[in-house]
């Protein structure tokens, strides 16, 4: 899933892409997905709260491994329904070189809610 740089934009453009870090409180399983995928509760903290993802990271992690991890995702896309659940922030990855997500995370401890910049 790689390829050439998008279209260049204006830094105000960046800025309306809300992108925070969120601790994982729970993952389950969605047996209701059309692709293997967990169904996220995350915490973003006092200013957002408590959110749901559905994220497609069955390959490289385990429900064990994401409870408790930190994790960036968009938190101002409008919700998505995903079959029978409401996807309400989009959790960030990579691909790695077979196409699997690679979640996006933070090297050093930070509080839960901060916006990336």
């Amino acid at each position: 899933m790689s390829g050439p740089a998008a279209a260049p934009i204006g830094f105000d453009d960046f800025m309306k892409v809300d992108v925070r870090v969120g601790q994982v409180l729970s993952a389950d399983d969605f047996p209701e997905a059309r692709k293997p995928a967990f169904k996220l509760t995350i915490d973003f903290g006092p200013a957002l709260g408590v959110k749901k993802s559905s994220a497609q990271i069955t390959e490289h992690y385990t429900r064990d491994q994401l409870v408790g991890r930190k994790v960036a995702a968009v938190v101002n896309f409008p919700p998505r329904q995903i079959g029978p659940f409401m996807s309400e922030v989009l959790t960030l990855g990579f691909p790695d070189e077979a196409g699997k997500v690679v979640l996006v995370g933070v090297d050093r401890e930070v509080p839960v809610g901060g916006r990336l910049f």
